[in-house]
């Protein structure tokens, strides 16, 4: 902070971050330690190059005021980033209760009796902010298969698109998994079904060719028994 006898100063210089036709602005703070009214004033050497806001005024005691400094777009660049203007503050202490309309270009000028204090100021141009990089950028879903690379080689993108259809593909195929492994489940049950009829067919021609045989013969309810056994599964196997 720069300190003069009056008011102190932030920051020591005007930094612009320059950049060819377009507008750039700055600010400078002006600091009143004082008890007393302290009328300002700002000149430059190249007034038709910036546009200064407010260029005079009044800092009230223990308070501070805030100007901002308009540097006008530029054509072209000066030689290797260097600027020659110059500002310069003048401030002279006011009367108790002055406002800016009370200032008047006598208050500035030492021969008019003024003790006026000075602090000269110079313009710096410094590099513009780096827009953010795109690589980062290039992370998200719509960004191109070569943004970026991942350590082992391979595209990230190129990751992301193979992981996205394996995700849309996954939910059918296991459904049609489960789908089959019932659809087998039912068909072996069924085999099953069909298998214990024959089998149960089988047993009941056996009976009934013994019970021909056989001259005491089977019961009759045993006979019954076994048929309604077979029409059940039979019935069951219809329902499968």
């Amino acid at each position: 902070m720069s300190s003069g006898e009056l008011l102190q100063i932030h920051p020591q210089e005007l930094q612009f971050p320059f950049e060819l036709r377009k507008q750039i602005s700055c600010s400078l703070q002006l600091s009143n330690k004082s008890d007393n009214y302290i009328a300002f004033k700002v000149k430059t050497t190249n007034p038709k190059k910036y546009c200064v806001r407010p260029n005079n005024g009044v800092v009230l005691p223990r308070s501070t005021c805030d100007i901002t400094v308009t540097m006008q777009g530029q054509k072209e660049a000066p030689p290797d980033m260097q600027c020659k203007d110059k500002f310069l503050l003048q401030s002279v202490v006011a009367s108790p209760g002055a406002t800016a309309k009370d200032i008047t270009p006598e208050m500035f000028n030492k021969e008019s009796g003024y003790e006026v204090d000075e602090c000269k100021l110079r313009v710096v141009y410094v590099a513009p902010p780096q827009p953010p990089s795109p690589v980062r950028e290039g992370s998200d879903e719509e960004s191109s298969p070569r943004a970026s690379v991942s350590e082992n080689g391979h595209s990230s993108a190129v990751q992301f698109q193979a992981s996205k259809a394996f995700n849309e593909r996954v939910e059918p195929k296991d459904t049609s998994f489960q789908a089959r492994t019932l659809i087998s489940k039912v068909t072996e049950e069924r085999n099953s079904v069909i298998e214990q009829n024959k089998r149960l067919q089988q047993e009941l021609d056996l009976l009934r060719r013994a019970a021909k045989q056989s001259r005491g013969g089977i019961p009759l309810m045993y006979v019954i028994i076994v048929g309604l056994v077979g029409l059940i599964l039979g019935f069951l196997l219809k329902r499968t």
